[in-house]
């Protein structure tokens, strides 16, 4: 697997998509988003604990051909405000210059965006989860948002 670099300088990657094709909850959908994702606090519910996610990060990082890097954070690519898992297909080591001074993983914003077309039902909430795994970094631009 390789991370593909779309602009190493801003911070933008995608992952291997043969590795990393996303990986969605069934439970979530158009019916029920006021209860789910659309709900504060919701990922709360749904993230997995660090002691549930270690072996599935260090797996990750072994696909990837990597090791921990403090320049590397394991995110979602269908995130957890878009009905994303904590699946190993859904998890990729992403570099980024999160935690550098006056730095934000970039990626954050468009997830929160996404999830506020959604939850205004701008875009469904399929087309949202299909955008971002395919490209998160052209999913806004590909959803006319």
């Amino acid at each position: 697997c390789k991370v593909r670099a779309v602009d190493a300088a801003g911070g933008l990657y995608l992952p291997d998509a043969d590795c990393t094709p996303g990986a969605v909850d069934p439970a979530v959908t158009e019916a029920n988003l006021a209860s789910t994702i659309c709900k504060s606090g919701y990922t709360l519910t749904v993230r997995a604990p660090t002691s549930d996610t270690s072996k599935i990060k260090a797996l990750s990082l072994t696909q990837y051909g990597q090791t921990r890097a403090a320049s590397t954070e394991y995110d979602h690519l269908v995130s957890l405000q878009l009905g994303g898992t904590n699946a190993v297909s859904n998890l990729w080591p992403e570099p980024n210059r999160a935690g550098a001074p006056g730095t934000t993983n970039p990626k954050d914003a468009v997830e929160t965006r996404l999830n506020k077309a959604v939850c205004s039902h701008r875009v469904t909430l399929s087309a949202a989860q299909n955008a971002i795994a395919h490209d998160w970094v052209t999913a806004e631009k590909d959803l006319g948002l």
